[in-house]
């Protein structure tokens, strides 16, 4: 049962052009202008549904762990459950879109792999990888397709036994599935053919190493589902998917987005390649201020609630607006500015509480060696166009960030 929005001081109602148009995503002072009026507004988005983006950090944070909002696609409206288990029902299979106890079986299973002592380990391998690429540079490279989405890529496939060969239909079957559900039936039907494509692929995988067992994550799945029933096949064909697209995709855009950043604030790029043990607190700042994630996934209303005034019926959808709460000035001191060195950076980029991002000690790895073998071995790195002529990435998906970074240099340090 849906319910007409209240009115609230401030309170206005935005179009879906609000996710999917240059004209309103990463534009911070428009976030600003909302946040400070009120903040809670409605969106159409999905279109058709009741749905409201939440915009202050206080808010999104109580959220994260509030009791009446559900990650559980079984409290979406009838028509949405539809329209998502007809076209892609392997995305509802993981963690991702679970709800206690679930989530937590699902997510335990997972976490054990992601531990940060176990993720030092893959640092030699996520050294030797960004050598490469850097090694295979021509004078004029795009750095988001030659080594931002590339790097993070052969990684989490090394990581999970898939084939690095196959990246090209994986990115593929990733880009359609992240935007799910979608506004048209063909949109849908595209969506329809890349669900069925790598659940296909995966199973036919699992077959495979069910024969050879090692000691990575899917091999650790395959014995919980064989050995005690911990998880389903299909919950761990649903988990590898959200492990390759989530593994791959949000680390590339923290390197693209960090170094437009830094491109843009030439006085942090010029601190970063002199002193390279800012590395950490420089990514941090990086997933602050331009997120590759910029709104929180799935989450639902169980039942009517209240937030800021406005009332919101069961069943609506509630985005969680992390671009918007991580330039909160009632958090963050001058939140419009790139400080490399700001400390005690308590941003929503990886989520929060249960559903935090157990893949973020990977992708802080794998950003700490890219940001600093990039400035070591390109010293005088530039971008080959204006900062306004990038391309950045506008889809039906929570994932925002800089799609087409052409770089030049004149000098390549060896490995």
């Amino acid at each position: 049962m849906s319910t007409e929005a209240q009115p609230a001081v401030g309170h206005e109602q935005l179009p879906p052009e609000y996710f999917t148009e240059p004209a309103y995503p990463n534009k911070h002072a428009d976030n600003a202008e909302l946040r400070s009026k009120c903040p809670v507004h409605q969106v159409n988005h999905p279109i058709g549904a009741e749905a409201y983006v939440v915009m202050d950090y206080e808010t999104v944070s109580g959220l994260f762990n509030d009791p009446r909002i559900s990650k559980s696609v079984d409290n979406a409206p009838a028509w949405w459950q539809d329209l998502l288990k007809d076209s892609s029902p392997t995305l509802i299979r993981n963690m991702l879109t679970a709800d206690a106890p679930r989530h937590t079986r699902l997510r335990k299973l997972v976490a054990q792999a992601f531990t940060p002592r176990k993720m030092q380990r893959l640092r030699p391998n996520i050294q030797a990888t960004t050598d490469d690429l850097i090694d295979g540079f021509g004078p004029e490279v795009d750095l988001f397709e030659e080594f931002a989405m590339t790097l993070p890529l052969k990684v989490i496939c090394e990581f999970l036994g898939v084939p690095f060969e196959d990246r090209e239909k994986l990115h593929e079957w990733g880009l359609l599935l992240s935007g799910a559900p979608y506004a048209t039936e063909e949109e849908n039907a595209r969506l329809k053919w890349a669900s069925d494509s790598i659940e296909q692929y995966l199973k036919e995988l699992l077959e495979a190493r069910r024969a050879d067992l090692g000691e990575d994550l899917v091999s650790t799945l395959i014995r919980a589902a064989d050995e005690d029933g911990r998880i389903t096949n299909d919950e761990i064909v649903s988990t590898m998917i959200l492990l390759i697209n989530a593994g791959h995709k949000t680390t590339a855009f923290t390197i693209s987005n960090g170094m437009e950043a830094l491109f843009a604030n030439p006085d942090q790029l010029e601190l970063l390649r002199n002193d390279p043990s800012l590395a950490p607190s420089a990514i941090e700042e990086f997933l602050r201020y331009q997120p590759p994630v910029y709104r929180g996934t799935l989450r639902l209303a169980a039942e009517d609630m209240e937030l800021g005034g406005v009332h919101i019926g069961k069943e609506s959808f509630v985005h969680l607006m992390i671009s918007s709460a991580n330039r909160d000035p009632k958090v963050f001191e001058d939140p419009d500015r790139l400080d490399i060195t700001r400390t005690g950076n308590r941003h929503f980029s990886f989520g929060h509480g249960a559903h935090f991002c157990p893949g973020s000690p990977l992708s802080r790895i794998e950003a700490e060696i890219a940001f600093n073998t990039l400035l070591r071995r390109l010293p005088d790195i530039e971008l080959a166009v204006p900062l306004k002529d990038l391309t950045w990435l506008y889809d039906n998906s929570v994932g925002r960030g800089v799609s087409h970074l052409p770089i030049t240099y004149k000098t390549k340090l060896p490995r």
